[in-house]
């Protein structure tokens, strides 16, 4: 099928394809801590990832940047997708999970990579406004469970929202 045929239109998701992942290591979940300096999220705990840059695919992408932004390789499996409605561009996130790593833990300009107890997150520890869902979902996971799917929106308020699919 040629490109041509792919029926892009302005009217269907146009997204972006980005990466989160979540190592564990008994109770405790890799996140990273945003530099001060972030545009975004500065001084909040969130899942390691990034984007998908073109040419990789998801599982390439998301082990490119484990290792650029905490030091550490995994063997990492896929614990679900969410469409991130944003308004005329959307996000596809790829939520994975991993526990079998190597490698020296280290920070990166994104942040200070920590292990954290997963119960902190639901303690008040600042986080990104959608970590405790994904994380909780994800983290509740063993390899080999179907994938879930999600989408998450702003409501009037402003407030994002996740509901999963069946």
């Amino acid at each position: 099928m040629p490109q041509s045929d792919q029926g892009v239109t302005r009217d269907r998701y146009m997204l972006i394809p980005r990466t989160i992942i979540f190592l564990r290591r008994g109770n405790l979940c890799l996140l990273i801590k945003g530099a001060p300096t972030k545009r975004l999220w500065a001084g909040k705990y969130n899942g390691v990832g990034g984007h998908v840059e073109r040419g990789e695919d998801v599982l390439s992408a998301a082990k490119r940047e484990l290792k650029e932004e905490t030091g550490l390789d995994a063997d990492l499996w896929l614990c679900g997708t969410v469409i991130v409605d944003a308004g005329d561009i959307g996000i596809c996130l790829y939520v994975f999970s991993g526990e079998n790593f190597g490698g020296e833990l280290k920070s990166s300009n994104e942040g200070a990579a920590e292990w954290v107890e997963v119960e902190r997150v639901a303690e008040g520890l600042p986080v990104v406004e959608d970590l405790p869902i994904l994380l909780s979902k994800a983290y509740n996971m063993k390899r080999g469970d179907p994938p879930f799917s999600a989408r998450s929106y702003y409501d009037r308020g402003e407030k994002l929202r996740v509901e999963f699919g069946n």
